[in-house]
């Protein structure tokens, strides 16, 4: 029977993870993908909203991404958006729609980008790290308490660095995955 607080430090590193893998989709390869805008921030009707709240985004080709305002008053505002939200690329407006062209990376920019990766993953190790050290805590303040005996206290921390062993490897093949998506030519 697995503890409580292993299935929430469990569920934190999920979480963890899967908040990794939403930033991972930001990155930018050589090829289109809707994710690319999620961080596109657009002034429409008094505040910030995010893009995918206020259009549909779709990729129709590997190098396109086609932007459609639900709102045709937003077009201007949109493609402004999206050429300040310093992702190094310009749309068109073509009636009600917009283009966004996604140039190929040079090899610099690659490297850039495989920067960046790295440094996600790094921050999503020491998330995963700081759930095991949260639940570790809790697993001993237990024992100290007799809520639990020696061994199972061991039994716990053994099991609990498992799962961050297991979280930790998932977040490196999403790591490997993504950085040869990016060096892709």
């Amino acid at each position: 029977m697995i503890s409580p607080t292993l299935k929430e430090a469990s569920l934190q590193m999920d979480k963890n993870l899967e908040a990794i893998s939403k930033e991972f989709a930001s990155v930018r390869t050589g090829k289109a993908a809707p994710a690319l805008l999620d961080t596109v921030q657009v002034d429409a009707y008094g505040s910030k909203m995010p893009l995918k709240q206020t259009a549909t985004v779709t990729a129709p080709e590997p190098h396109l991404l086609v932007v459609q305002p639900w709102d045709t008053n937003l077009v201007n505002t949109v493609a402004k958006a999206i050429q300040s939200a310093d992702l190094g690329l310009n749309p068109s407006v073509d009636g009600n729609i917009i283009r966004v062209s996604i140039p190929p990376l040079t090899e610099e920019r690659r490297r850039e980008m495989v920067k960046v990766l790295h440094r996600m993953t790094e921050e999503g190790r020491v998330a995963v790290r700081h759930a095991r050290h949260k639940a570790k805590t809790e697993i001993e303040r237990q024992k100290k308490d007799g809520e639990i005996s020696e061994d199972q206290m061991r039994r716990h921390i053994d099991t609990l660095q498992e799962l961050t062993d297991g979280h930790i490897k998932k977040l490196d093949e999403m790591m490997e995955r993504k950085e040869k998506e990016v060096m892709e030519v």
